[in-house]
């Protein structure tokens, strides 16, 4: 397998050391150092910091929290979950499960510890995030090559020689290293809002109100099901469009014109404004979930998904919302079972920042004109935890490989991890977004085969299998199984 690498001019390829041996890695001057800087606590940043200690770095992880939080933080624990607990489907020969499938042959760290802590959540992968946050810390503090530093990091040396910087801040990246961020870019940021689900107390749910079960029966039913009948579900509606949102904070004071939500994470209340039946076609969708009562699909459905081991606290899937609390509390207490519900977590909407990545990143999430600093996780335009923390694999790798002053082997395309990076490096760069991992994103299936194989699962697991021997030969190529003994 040849050694690939993005060609940029601020990279000069040359013999670092004695001589090569002829078969060994081509090695590059510019960034041969040793030690390596991962700024950033949450999900990408700990995931790079344990594969570069592991490939015998020796990492230096910063996270500014609890000297400073962010607007969404409520702890300052590593890996913490501010939205979601779920890192997505695990049903077979879906791309989330591929993704999964690459990292776990990898070993990755961090979904290690998401296996560990699971809690039931049908076919898809949820944590208990106290407990995963708990794990990963422990995981850290076992690593002795791992320097943790509790503090916040404002200045970014892009001529610093000695040191890689990976730079995994996250959507809520402090304003002083935006700034550093945006004198080094020469350019501004985009950014969205997003924002995350409420939780309940389960203890107050009226269970006798609800069901229990998983869509079309995929995997175990462990959703909690509120069923709504088409008179409760326009009383709803009326109700959610008409609640008062919460005043905009100084940090996310912009040009109404500038603002934007990334679409996969829109407030529910903004979706019920694009039309009064949206949400029964998105996050309220009642189809496959047969209530027991009636044996038919209720007209929409609200589902719960259980948040830790103990099953007494639940999100509420796909409510992420932008209201005052008081009005939270009025208007999801109209959902049937939820009538005396206490709230652990209220939504909240937060600001997102991510660089234009197509025209700053290289494939080995390097910065073109410095390539000292690598991007990675959400700031580096992925979405989504599962993805972040695929990221946080990938830059602790390529910034191992550059610390030893070899050029990494680019992940292959045929890959979901490559394809995830190919799509965020080689976007349009005017209307870029962030992505979740797709097949769309995957390369397509030659015409002749697809003419042939009109089954679209038929053709998702031949991606699937396509994408698995090509990620196993790359870890083979690049060495990366002898790390993840």
């Amino acid at each position: 397998m040849s050694r690939q690498v993005s060609r940029s001019p601020a990279i000069r390829h040359k013999r670092c050391g004695p001589a090569r041996r002829k078969g060994t890695p081509r090695r590059i001057e510019l960034v041969a150092a040793k030690k390596i800087r991962v700024i950033g606590g949450g999900l990408a940043g700990p995931e790079a910091a344990l594969q570069a200690a592991r490939l015998g770095c020796e990492v230096d992880l910063y996270e500014m929290r609890p000297a400073r939080s962010t607007e969404a933080h409520s702890t300052s624990d590593f890996a913490e979950l501010v939205c979601s607990n779920s890192l997505k489907s695990e049903s077979e020969n879906t791309a989330p499960w591929l993704l999964k499938q690459e990292m776990r042959r990898a070993g990755s760290a961090l979904l290690a510890e998401a296996d560990a802590s699971a809690v039931p959540a049908g076919h898809a992968l949820a944590v208990d995030r106290v407990e995963f946050s708990r794990r990963v810390a422990e995981r850290i503090a076992a690593e002795p090559l791992i320097r943790v530093h509790r503090e916040e990091v404002t200045q970014l040396d892009e001529h610093d020689a000695s040191t890689l910087t990976v730079l995994a801040t996250g959507p809520l990246t402090s304003p002083a290293l935006t700034s550093e961020l945006t004198r080094l870019t020469g350019s501004s940021h985009l950014a969205f809002y997003d924002s995350i689900s409420p939780i309940v107390d389960a203890s107050t749910i009226d269970m006798s109100k609800v069901y229990f079960a998983a869509r079309w029966g995929k995997g175990s039913p462990d959703y909690i099901n509120c069923p709504m009948t088409k008179l409760e579900y326009e009383r709803f509606v009326d109700a959610l469009t008409a609640a008062e949102a919460v005043p905009a904070k100084d940090w996310e004071q912009i040009p109404t014109e500038t603002l934007h939500y990334f679409e996969g994470c829109l407030p529910i209340e903004e979706t019920a404004r694009r039309g009064r039946d949206t949400l029964r076609f998105g996050p309220m969708k009642p189809v496959g979930l047969d209530d027991p009562k009636t044996g038919r699909w209720p007209y929409a459905v609200v589902q719960l998904r259980q948040e830790n081991l103990r099953a007494d606290s639940y999100n509420l899937v796909g409510f992420q919302n932008h209201l005052k609390f008081g009005e939270q509390a009025r208007v999801l207490r109209l959902i049937p079972g939820l009538e005396n519900a206490t709230f652990l977590r209220y939504g909240q909407i937060h600001r997102n920042t991510y660089v234009n990545a197509p025209a700053l990143l290289t494939e080995t999430l390097q910065l073109r004109a410095h390539p000292s600093i690598l991007i990675a996780g959400q700031l580096s335009g992925v979405e989504g935890y599962t993805e972040s923390i695929a990221s946080g694999m990938l830059a602790g790798r390529y910034a191992a490989a550059l610390a030893n002053c070899e050029i990494p082997v680019i992940a292959p395309r045929e890959s979901a991890n490559g394809s995830l990076t190919h799509y965020i490096t080689h976007a349009e760069s005017k209307r870029f977004q962030p992505a979740n991992i797709t097949f769309d994103l995957l390369p397509a299936l030659e015409d002749e085969l697809r003419r042939k194989i009109r089954d679209k699962k038929e053709r998702h697991r031949i991606q699937c299998e396509r994408a698995l021997a090509a990620w196993d030969r790359w870890l083979a190529a690049s060495n990366v199984l002898q790390s993840t003994t």
